[in-house]
């Protein structure tokens, strides 16, 4: 056997842990394993593919980031161009990929990435590519897994942050509005708030009443509660509202959302009389050593991915069900994001706690 790894998407902490399981899982039972480069770049000359040995993935369980690097444009079937002209322009290179996975004599791909790489990956697989995929994002919106590898960090990064504005807020009696990653999920504002503290917190799932937001600030300024801390999800929307995108700076213009912390905390700042500041955690909550949980979960996924190769069964993605390992068709991934609840028991304890959801 000849098996490959990707890595494909945002970075996430436990990404080397993965690589780790699956390289030396494949070397005990005799494969032969190899490295692509930059997500699929490494089978189009975007960057190269590499032998996997022992010492390649010697001491790197406990480091961040992946050791193959990675891309978020590296969509084969929509690969960005720079044009004559200094625009983008997408080409089709889904066939050039095919052809250069069987140039390299290989029998087996383990793609690891989000949606838009399980995506990527269930097209090749119709096209005839034996693909493995292992579901990553800190954002934990993976649709068919419970969890994904990179989120306990993300959320322990945040926690640690919302830990530290409390003291500054009171010292100052300040409101301060903290904005975390998640895209359209509001899994890491949700737990991140809720284990730091959180006065408010604003998720996507949720449009927010800025009114009710500020109604929070001044109920704890009149029980002698000089400071609130609001945490706000960067896909979170208000009633009404739309999401707030940074200006597009690449491929396919799509811009990447960011600023609606800074835009709650004008709008407290100015029906409040409060001093308010803002603060956007951002790609620190994709960087460092990863937690505990998440080594281990990335070990067990990296490892489950050689099993299922080992079995013969491609056009699936592993996932974590309850405390299992199991294995679902990459086509059931492919529907909507994996969203928090409204009845979600993490919102209810929220509820409970008398923190805000601004609805």
């Amino acid at each position: 056997m000849r098996v490959a790894i990707s890595t494909g998407g945002g970075d996430a902490p436990g990404l080397n842990a993965v690589i780790r399981a699956a390289v030396l899982g494949s070397i005990n039972r005799g494969w032969e394993v190899s490295g692509i480069r930059r997500g699929f770049g490494g089978l189009l000359g975007d960057a190269r593919i590499v032998q996997m040995d022992q010492d390649s993935v010697r001491g790197i369980t406990h480091l961040g980031g992946t050791i193959l690097g990675t891309t978020n444009r590296g969509n084969p079937f929509r690969w960005p161009l720079l044009g004559t002209d200094g625009k983008w322009v997408e080409e089709d290179r889904s066939n050039e990929l095919i052809d250069s996975f069987h140039k390299h004599q290989l029998d087996g791909l383990i793609a690891v990435g989000g949606d838009g790489t399980l995506r990527i990956a269930h097209e090749l697989y119709e096209r005839g590519l034996p693909i493995v995929g292992v579901p990553k994002t800190i954002d934990n919106d993976v649709a068919g897994t419970d969890y994904t590898f990179g989120f306990d960090t993300a959320v322990q990064t945040a926690t640690e942050a919302i830990d530290k504005l409390h003291s500054t807020a009171e010292s100052h009696e300040r409101v301060m509005v903290v904005e975390l990653m998640g895209r359209t999920a509001g899994w890491i504002a949700l737990t991140a708030g809720l284990a730091g503290g959180a006065d408010v917190i604003l998720i996507p799932e949720l449009p927010f009443d800025v009114d009710k937001v500020c109604d929070k600030v001044r109920e704890r300024e009149a029980a002698g509660r000089h400071f609130s801390i609001v945490v706000v999800a960067e896909g979170a929307t208000a009633k009404n509202g739309e999401a707030v995108f940074q200006e597009a700076g690449g491929p396919g213009g799509v811009g990447r959302l960011g600023g609606m912390g800074a835009r709650v905390a004008d709008a407290i700042a100015e029906r409040t009389g409060k001093e308010t500041r803002s603060l956007t955690l951002g790609h620190l909550q994709r960087g460092g050593s990863p937690t505990t949980r998440d080594r281990i979960l990335g070990l067990r996924f990296g490892a489950a991915a050689v099993r299922v190769v080992e079995a013969g069964r491609f056009g699936v993605m592993v996932a974590l069900k309850g405390l299992d390992m199991v294995e679902i068709p990459l086509d059931s991934v492919m529907g909507e994001p994996r969203l928090v609840g409204l009845e979600s028991e993490l919102l209810l304890t929220a509820r409970d706690l008398g923190i805000s959801l601004g609805d």
